[in-house]
């Protein structure tokens, strides 16, 4: 983590796709993690994943935001809140279904975080979902 001035931390992984443009992976402020969002990227190849594979696009953005959960010294269990942008109002089912999945697996406290799904268009074509976090851990 790269700490500055203000109390604030660059949170970062090579665990995660590196961003394109000047914003960080993740920021932590005191016991606050701010997760930037985060897409369905291999952090190995930078690639996409297929478009029609939600459920696989899903997983691999769930498994980012992990990644850095865990380079911010926490884990997908400590998130309280994440917000899910979806390209079509029928993926909600299907993202939904591999979300439900993820988050029983990681999430062995068994209280699942905050959600709320707004439709928008994304970044890049081959991007059906969206995901940022805000994750809450003990103070240091």
């Amino acid at each position: 983590m790269n700490e500055q001035r203000s109390g604030k931390s660059e949170v970062s992984t090579q665990n995660a796709p590196t961003p394109i443009a000047p914003f960080s992976q993740a920021v932590r402020a005191g016991d606050l993690v701010s997760i930037s969002g985060q897409g369905p990227q291999d952090p190995a190849t930078g690639a996409y994943l297929h478009q029609g594979d939600l459920a696989a696009q899903t997983r691999r953005t769930l498994d980012n935001i992990r990644a850095i959960a865990e380079a911010a010294g926490g884990g997908f269990d400590d998130i309280v809140s994440l917000r899910v942008f979806l390209t079509e109002r029928e993926h909600f089912a299907g993202m939904n279904e591999a979300y439900g999945e993820y988050v029983r697996e990681f999430c062995p406290s068994g209280v699942f975080p905050t959600r709320t799904t707004i439709f928008v268009t994304l970044p890049h074509e081959d991007m059906l979902v969206e995901i940022d976090a805000l994750m809450v851990l003990e103070a240091r």
